[in-house]
């Protein structure tokens, strides 16, 4: 019995040890590994998301960022990231009969290891490589926002003249399509009407800007 109890207290902090060993070594591993994925940085960053470039697709990364009339504020919103990544996924999957698109997949499992961390779990989309329109296609529903200020200046927005006497965040008579450019940061997005948006696309993708 008393040899007994000797091996234990042998065989203990052995034990001990080779715990605090392992845990050494994970640690040590798992510092190598945030070493390595600190290479990966966005090729491109907007007011709100982060595009990776992984080869033949791209990650695009929805942050808790917020932008408002073009200026990212110092706040963020706990989980807007994900809650804008799964509303894309969502509707992405409801059109896709209709429309196809970009998207390839939004589980972190299918992409390179730097995006399996916690923080990038639900808001992050690997996508096809394609061509961007330079387009943003807003519908409105309520007369808010850089809506509101058009609409005070000349009663209109994007030239879609609206019924007098609106006050702010009012509900529209019915949704309304309000194309605006896309500007990259500092600059400012600018309102332009159905008409516009098709000239403009007209630069980018001459006798195609109407299809």
């Amino acid at each position: 019995m008393q040899d007994m109890v000797q091996m234990r207290r042998i065989r203990y902090p052995k034990c001990t040890a080779f715990e605090s060993f392992i845990k050494l070594s994970l640690q040590e591993n798992k510092t190598m590994r945030c070493k390595n994925m600190q290479e990966l940085k966005p090729i491109k960053e907007g007011k709100v998301r982060e595009i990776y470039d992984n080869g033949d697709s791209l990650i695009m990364v929805a942050t808790d960022r917020i932008s408002c009339f073009d200026v990212i504020l110092n706040n963020e919103v706990t989980k807007k990231g994900t809650v804008l990544t799964q509303m894309s996924k969502f509707w992405f999957d409801m059109t896709e009969d209709i429309l196809p698109n970009h998207m390839i997949s939004v589980d972190t499992k299918d992409m390179p290891e730097f995006f399996q961390q916690e923080k990038y779990e639900g808001k992050s989309m690997m996508c096809k490589k394609l061509n961007m329109l330079p387009i943003e296609c807003i519908v409105r529903g309520y007369i808010t926002g850089s809506g509101w200020k058009s609409y005070k200046e000349n009663g209109t927005v994007c030239g879609i003249k609206l019924p007098e006497g609106l006050q702010e965040s009012d509900k529209l008579p019915e949704p309304i399509y309000t194309p605006s450019t896309k500007a990259e940061i500092g600059d400012h997005d600018e309102n332009i009407s159905f008409e516009q948006s098709i000239d403009h696309l007209e630069k980018y993708f001459p006798g195609r800007g109407k299809n």
